[in-house]
C-alpha cells in the first residue's frame, strides 16, 4: 500500500516529486472527456519511469492473439484501444540544456488533480546547471464542452539567470502500446503539414487480416500562442517534419523574472464521426472555432460543465477526508470516462487511462456500472448501455455458432469492441459464461428503476431470448443426479477454473429463462401485435421452447451443505483446506506469490460467486442465509479482483457488521488513491469505482427499488459525522442526507414522491423536505 498522495476533500495531490511512483501518479493524474483521454504524462520529455498514454474512444486494433496452444473457438485477435497521437508535447532547452527532471535536479514540485474542474496542474522549481532555477507550471484540461480537443498552459520562468530557451512543440504520433502481443505499432502516416504554429498528423490503424475489423483514421491538430510577461509574442519558427511526427520549434530571450507561457490547443477527430474525405478540413475548423475561444474561455466552460455533473452526483461525507476524496475521485474518473452520448461507445475497465484489459467492454458495465448511470445521469445513458448490447446481438449469436450452438442462442462476448469475442485465454472465453446473465440482469435492472417497460419490447427481448436459447443448450441432463448440470465453467471467481456447477452461473441460467418467460407472457397479454412480431423475429418456437425452458427452470441442480447449511461454489468446494486469509497473511496477494496451479487447488477466493448471486437477487434469500454464507465465505475472499470488496460492503451493511462494511469501503474506495493490488501503474479500475458509489448509495444509504419505490434503510458509519448523496429516480431529483440516527430527503423536483424508509412509506412534497428519525 502506498501513501504518498495528501489527503484533500477536492483535489488528488503529490506533494514532492516521487520518481518510484511517477506511473502510478501518472494514472492517478489521468483526464478524460468521453471522447478522448490520457494519462497525466509530462508535457515536456521525461526518461524516468513513464507509461506515455493518449487514446480516442472508438478507435481499436485487432492485436493478433499470443498463445502456446491453439485450440478451436479461440479468438484470432485481441482488440485493444491503442495508443494514439501524442499531442501533449512541449519540450524545453535551455542554454542547450534538456529540461528533463529525471536528470535535473528538483527542488520543489507539486502536481494537483482538481476533480471540480477537472483541470490538472503542475507546480515545479528545478536547478539546472551553473546553479540556474527555473520555475515551471502547467496546466491542461479536456473540454466536456468541446469533447474532441485539450488544451494546456504551459510556462517557464527564469529565476536567477538569463539565457536562451529552445521550445519544440510537437504532435507526435510515432506510439506503441506496452502490451502489444508481438511488439508491433500499430499507425500508418497518411499526411503531415506544417505551418506557423499550428501542425496536422493524420494517421491510419494498419490493415488487419480480418474482414470484419474496419481501420480507422485520427487526425490530430494544433495551434498554439506564445506570451512573455503577458504580452502576446510575434515570433519565428522552424517547421520540424519526421515519420508519423510534426513539430514547430522556436528560440526565445529569457529575461530573468520574465514568464514565458504557451497556449497550446490540440484536437483529435476521427472517422468514426467524420468523413474520411474532410477529416483534416475538419480538423483545422475545429482548432481555429477552440483557438478564438481562447485559453481563458475554455476554462470558464469547462468549471461550468463540471459544476453540472457535480450538481447531480456529489457524495459529501462528513468527518473523513480520505473517504471524502475517495469517492470524488472514484464519481470523477467514472464522468469523464463515459458520457452516454453515444451508443457505439462503451465502458473498459480501464477507461483512458492506461492499457491493461485493452480498453475493452466486459461483463463490469452491467452489473456495476449501470446502476450508477441510472442515478446520476439522463435515462439515455443508461439506455445506450443496454442499446449497445442490442446492436451486438448478431455478433453474440455468431460467437455461440463457433462454439457449436445453434438456433440464434446467443453468446456475448466477455471481451469486445464490435461484439466478436477477442479474449484470448481459454478459461474465460470459454467457460465465463456468467457474463451472459449479467446482460440479461442489467435488463431487468435498467427497467425496474427507470419503469422503462418500452425498453423490452423495441430492444430487450430479442436479447433475452437469444440468452436464454444459449442456455437451454448449455445445460445437460445428468442421469445421476436427476437435473440439469451445467459442467465446465469458470464463475466470477477466477481462482476456479473448469468447475462443474457453479452456482452463480447455474442460479443466474434459472433466472434468465424464468425472467425472459415472464416477459414475453407479460407481452403476449398487453400487446399481442407486438408480441408476434418477436416471435416472429426472432423464430421463436414458443410452444416447445417454453416448454423446455420451464422444464430446466423446475430441475436445475444446485450444490448445496445440508451440515453447514450453505450455498457450495461449486461442486466439490468442500474437498478443498479450508483454511481463512488469517492463516496466509505472509502470502498475499497471493496472485503474484503463489503458482497458478497453487491458487487453483486452494479455497481462496478472488471474488466471492456466492456472494454476488446474492447481492444481485437479494429478495430470493433470508437475512439468515445471506449471513451463514457471509460468514462461511468472506474469511476465505482475498480480494483480489477490484470487483470484490463493493459485494462485501452491501453486504456487511445489510447484516448490521459495521466494522467489516467500513474495512471493504475503504479497500474499494482508495483501491487505486493508495495501490492496494500494487497494480495502479497500469492504469485505474473505472469500473470497480461504481462498485464504491454502491458500497455508499446501496450499502451505507440501504437503497434499493422495491415494488416500484425507492427505498432506504441507511446506517451511518462510526468513523463520519454524516453522508449525502444525489440520486435521480423516474423524473425526481432527490438529494438524500444520513446523520446520527435520522435521514432527511429533499425533493429538487416538481412533483412530489412517495418512498419507504425502513419500510414505512414517506411522502415527500415538491422542492420540499421530510427528516425521519430510525
Amino acid at each position: 500500500m502506498k501513501n504518498y498522495i495528501t489527503h484533500h476533500e477536492w483535489c488528488i495531490v503529490e506533494t514532492g516529486f516521487h520518481p518510484e511512483h511517477n506511473e502510478i501518479t501518472e494514472s492517478l493524474m489521468s483526464l478524460g472527456n468521453g471522447r478522448m483521454g490520457g494519462r497525466g504524462n509530462f508535457e515536456e520529455k521525461y526518461s524516468g519511469k513513464t507509461l506515455q498514454g493518449n487514446y480516442v474512444a472508438g478507435v481499436w486494433f485487432p492485436d493478433k492473439t499470443r498463445v502456446g496452444w491453439w485450440k478451436n473457438g479461440y479468438p484470432n485477435y485481441f482488440a485493444k484501444v491503442i495508443n494514439a497521437c501524442n499531442w501533449t508535447g512541449i519540450d524545453i532547452e535551455i542554454d542547450g540544456e534538456i529540461l528533463d527532471l529525471n536528470t535535473t535536479k528538483v527542488l520543489e514540485f507539486s502536481r494537483t488533480l482538481d476533480m471540480q474542474t477537472g483541470v490538472l496542474d503542475r507546480n515545479c522549481l528545478v536547478e539546472l546547471s551553473n546553479n540556474k532555477i527555473l520555475k515551471i507550471h502547467s496546466q491542461r484540461f479536456l473540454s466536456l464542452v468541446d469533447d474532441e480537443s485539450g488544451v494546456i498552459n504551459y510556462s517557464i520562468t527564469p529565476i536567477n539567470f538569463f539565457g536562451t530557451a529552445k521550445i519544440t512543440i510537437s504532435l507526435d504520433g510515432d506510439v506503441s502500446n506496452k502490451d502489444s502481443n508481438h511488439g508491433e505499432k500499430f499507425w500508418n502516416e497518411i499526411s503531415k503539414e506544417t505551418a506557423h504554429s499550428e501542425g496536422y498528423l493524420t494517421l491510419e490503424t494498419k490493415k488487419s487480416a480480418w474482414e470484419t475489423v474496419p481501420t480507422f483514421q485520427v487526425c490530430t491538430g494544433m495551434k498554439f500562442d506564445v506570451f512573455q510577461n503577458e504580452q502576446l509574442l510575434d515570433f519565428q519558427t522552424l517547421p520540424i517534419k519526421k515519420e508519423k511526427y510534426v513539430a514547430n520549434e522556436f528560440k526565445l530571450n529569457l529575461e530573468e523574472g520574465q514568464e514565458v507561457s504557451i497556449i497550446k490547443f490540440a484536437a483529435n477527430l476521427s472517422s468514426e464521426n467524420y468523413s474520411i474525405d474532410k477529416l483534416e478540413e475538419s480538423t483545422k475548423a475545429y482548432i481555429q472555432k477552440i483557438s478564438k475561444k481562447g485559453f481563458e474561455i475554455m476554462l470558464q466552460e469547462q468549471k461550468a460543465a463540471w459544476a453540472k455533473k457535480w450538481e447531480g452526483n456529489d457524495i459529501q461525507i462528513e468527518g473523513d477526508v480520505a473517504a471524502q476524496q475517495a469517492i470524488r475521485f472514484n464519481i470523477f474518473q467514472l464522468q469523464q470516462t463515459y458520457t452516454g452520448e453515444d451508443a457505439r461507445l462503451n465502458i473498459g475497465p480501464k477507461g483512458f487511462t492506461g492499457e491493461k484489459y485493452g480498453g475493452v467492454t466486459y461483463w463490469d458495465t452491467e452489473a456495476y456500472c449501470l446502476p450508477f448511470y441510472l442515478s446520476t445521469s439522463e435515462q439515455k445513458v443508461a439506455r445506450n448501455l443496454l442499446v449497445y448490447r442490442h446492436n451486438h446481438l448478431q455478433k453474440a449469436i455468431e460467437n455461440a455458432e463457433k462454439l457449436g450452438f445453434s438456433g440464434g442462442a446467443a453468446l456475448y462476448p466477455m471481451v469486445t469492441m464490435n461484439g466478436e469475442e477477442c479474449h484470448n485465454e481459454w478459461e474465460i472465453t470459454f467457460e465465463e459464461i456468467h457474463r451472459n446473465g449479467a446482460i440479461a440482469y442489467a435488463i431487468f435492472d435498467y427497467i425496474r428503476y427507470t419503469g422503462d417497460a418500452k425498453y423490452l419490447e423495441e430492444y430487450g427481448l430479442e436479447v433475452l431470448t437469444g440468452i436464454s436459447r444459449f442456455w437451454s443448450q448449455r445445460v445437460n441432463w445428468s442421469a445421476d443426479k436427476n437435473k440439469y448440470v451445467m459442467l465446465g465453467v469458470t464463475g466470477p471467481n477466477e481462482y476456479e477454473n473448469n468447475v462443474n456447477n457453479n452456482w452463480y452461473t447455474n442460479y443466474l441460467a434459472k433466472w434468465c429463462l424464468t425472467y425472459t418467460i415472464e416477459c414475453l407472457e407479460s407481452l403476449k397479454n398487453e400487446n399481442h401485435h407486438k408480441f408476434q412480431e418477436i416471435i416472429s423475429k426472432t423464430q421463436l418456437d414458443y410452444t416447445n421452447e417454453i416448454n423446455k425452458w420451464q422444464h430446466i427452470i423446475e430441475n436445475m441442480y444446485f450444490p448445496f451443505d445440508e451440515e453447514r447449511q450453505v450455498i457450495l461454489q461449486q461442486d466439490g468446494f468442500l474437498d478443498k483446506e479450508l483454511l481463512t486469509v488469517q492463516d496466509i497473511a505472509a502470502h498475499r496477494p497471493i496472485n503474484q506469490k503463489w503458482s497458478w496451479d497453487r491458487i487453483l487447488r486452494s479455497c481462496f477466493i478472488k471474488q466471492a460467486d456466492v456472494l454476488q448471486g446474492m447481492y444481485f437477487f437479494e429478495e430470493d434469500f433470508t437475512i439468515d442465509e445471506l449471513r451463514r454464507n457471509f460468514d462461511f465465505y468472506e474469511p476465505m475472499t482475498v480480494h483480489e479482483s477490484s470487483l470484490s470488496p463493493c459485494v462485501h460492503v452491501i453486504h456487511a451493511a445489510r447484516l448490521g457488521k459495521k466494522d467489516k462494511a467500513y474495512e471493504m469501503y475503504v479497500r474499494t474506495a482508495r483501491l487505486d488513491l493508495d495501490d492496494y493490488n500494487n497494480d495502479t501503474e497500469d492504469g485505474l479500475h473505472i469500473t470497480s469505482m461504481a462498485g464504491t458509489w454502491l458500497s455508499v448509495v446501496q450499502g451505507f444509504g440501504g437503497m434499493r427499488v422495491k415494488n416500484g419505490k425507492l427505498s432506504f434503510e441507511p446506517f451511518l458509519p462510526e468513523q463520519w459525522q454524516g453522508f449525502s448523496f444525489r440520486t435521480g429516480f423516474r423524473g425526481n431529483s432527490l438529494k438524500v442526507s444520513i446523520n446520527q440516527n435520522l435521514i432527511e430527503i429533499e425533493n429538487l423536483s416538481a412533483n412530489s414522491i412517495s418512498v419507504q424508509v425502513f419500510g414505512n412509506e414517506v411522502t415527500v412534497p415538491a422542492f420540499n423536505t421530510q427528516t425521519i428519525a430510525f
